[in-house]
């Protein structure tokens, strides 16, 4: 080992500071004349990990923005390390040792790994950059988060968790001893999950304090020592993690009892909506055929990348497939042509809701009739109060929590973004749903709406696919269940089989290619059918 890796190292074991590191007190913030925090004050202590929990827009990113200096708050103050942070002073406070990774992160995709972690403390000497000596310590530090990454390669070309932890590396070799992670898993997968867990526990040891925020309750209780809950802007709950069970959070964020999750599902009716003919997908290695009934939920299980988005976009036209046929109430659509699933009476709710499926500066109302605007305009211009009353219908179905049609989507929470980009469609008949991640990024209260909405949609009699990675929709949820390997269809489990035992065992057995059934072709037999193993 070279002395400047075990400088490197050393760095990485220094003796664990002690004490509270970052205290806030008495934080007032609001937006518009809209009040959305309240009085908050929670303190971060050296060697601890802090979940910070809560529905949308229950206050969590504004609590952290102001932490680190990004917003100044109305009332209430900061201090790190007994020092009082400069309201609105992002510099400031990076000086003092705080650092955010936020959701969206702040990587220059364009720029290496290397040259993101040494923006704006290059190394140089009498002849310029020395490029060799920062990345041969960009390798050294990455090295001692586990992460082999070639410090050369351009940050944009690595996923997302990958670039998470590099910002973490960056956070850390500035010298911060607070770091605010804000949803860090929320577009990464199980695997680099596992990663970000290990490193948070890393810097934990080395007397870092951190605070997270995550829908998952797993996450919550794999690593966090303390879960602090804020509801409606208000700091409801303050305890260790051993002094609390999933119930008493789930219970603290909502502000009632949450009994039953999942709606109970309706029966299926025999006619045929959807139907793929041997689709072949792009990339796919096999062709898929399958038939959705009205009033039916299939749900789309897989590993990352199985495939799951790459149907879902096939199927509606995003991407033009290869071969095969796709029909609505026996007509053919046209592949390719998303204008043509949406005359067919398609929707669908892509997975990134913030990239492909809201305008998020537009406000509800124009975000309502993106789909069917020409239903609400005669020779180009709009009429208005028909397109307002219809919008404002469609949101009242799905309860939407906003100020007016009016409010600009990115003032919103997650979960309501997330209702007006599904509610939308409702303007006019829908009769197939294609729901990809429906609830990724968003709260266990909205959630709970979320299946309402999906399951009182399907008894309505649209034909729904819904793809997640989340598998306990995947079995409370779905009439059926495919699970995808390679983009084909390695095996279907009727309803029955989504309430066994080992359910979840055999999907993922089905899902890594662990169990091999040979399926290719989904069958059509009604849900309650019965029905032999795939």
């Amino acid at each position: 080992m070279s002395n400047q890796q075990a400088d490197v190292r050393d760095s990485a074991q220094h003796a664990p500071a002690t004490g509270t590191l970052l205290e806030c007190t008495n934080i007032v913030k609001g937006f518009g004349g809209i009040p959305v925090l309240r009085g908050i004050s929670l303190s971060l202590e050296a060697g601890t990990i802090t979940a910070l929990a809560g529905e949308n827009g229950a206050g969590k990113s504004t609590l952290m923005k102001i932490a680190s200096g990004q917003y100044r708050p109305d009332g209430g103050s900061v201090e790190v390390q007994g020092t009082p942070l400069p309201a609105g002073n992002a510099q400031a406070a990076h000086r003092l040792g705080v650092a955010i990774v936020p959701q969206e992160l702040a990587s220059i995709l364009e720029l290496s790994v290397y040259e993101n972690l040494f923006i704006g403390r290059e190394l140089r000497g009498p002849l310029g950059l020395r490029r060799g000596a920062m990345i041969e310590q960009a390798r050294e530090q990455l090295a001692v988060f586990g992460l082999e990454t070639d410090p050369r390669k351009r940050m944009g070309d690595l996923p997302v968790g990958i670039r998470q932890i590099i910002e973490i590396v960056k956070a850390t070799n500035t010298g911060a001893s607070v770091i605010l992670l804000d949803e860090p898993s929320s577009a990464i997968s199980e695997r680099e999950v596992g990663r970000l867990l290990e490193v948070m526990g890393l810097l934990r040891d080395r007397g870092v304090a951190l605070l997270f925020t995550t829908h998952k309750m797993e996450e919550i209780r794999a690593i966090a020592d303390r879960v602090i809950v804020l509801r409606d802007g208000e700091l409801v709950e303050d305890r260790p993690l051993a002094q609390l069970t999933d119930d008493d959070i789930v219970t603290a964020m909502i502000g009632r009892e949450l009994e039953d999750l999942f709606p109970e599902r309706g029966v299926p009716a025999s006619e045929v909506v959807l139907e793929l003919d041997a689709l072949q997908v792009p990339g796919a290695s096999e062709p898929i055929s399958l038939q959705v009934r009205r009033g039916e939920i299939v749900g789309l299980a897989g590993l990352v990348g199985a495939g799951r988005t790459e149907l879902m976009e096939t199927v509606f036209g995003v991407r033009k497939a290869e071969g095969g046929e796709v029909r609505v109430r026996g007509s053919r659509v046209k592949p390719g042509e998303p204008a043509a699933a949406i005359t067919a009476k398609m929707a669908l709710v892509p997975e990134d809701r913030k990239g492909a499926g809201a305008v998020l500066p537009m406000s509800v109302l124009d975000n309502g009739t993106l789909p069917g605007l020409s239903q609400f305009s005669i020779a180009g211009l709009l009429k208005q109060r028909a397109r307002r009353a219809r919008v404002g219908e469609v949101m009242d179905s799905v309860r939407l929590r906003s100020r007016d049609l009016d409010q600009s989507l990115e003032t919103l929470s997650g979960g309501n973004q997330q209702k007006v980009v599904l509610a939308r469609w409702l303007t006019d008949d829908v009769d197939v749903l294609l729901l990809d991640e429906p609830t990724r990024g968003v709260d266990v209260g909205a959630r709970s709406e979320i299946y309402r909405i999906i399951v009182d949609l399907a008894a309505s009699g649209m034909a729904v696919l819904m793809a997640s990675s989340d598998m306990p929709e995947i079995l409370s949820l779905s009439h059926r269940a495919l699970v995808l390997r390679e983009g084909a269809v390695a095996g279907e489990l009727s309803a029955a089989e989504l309430s066994g035992a080992e359910v979840q065992d055999r999907i993922f057995r089905l899902a890594s290619g662990l169990e091999v059934t040979g399926a290719g072709t989904a069958a059509a037999e009604p849900a309650d059918a019965p029905r032999k193993d795939a």
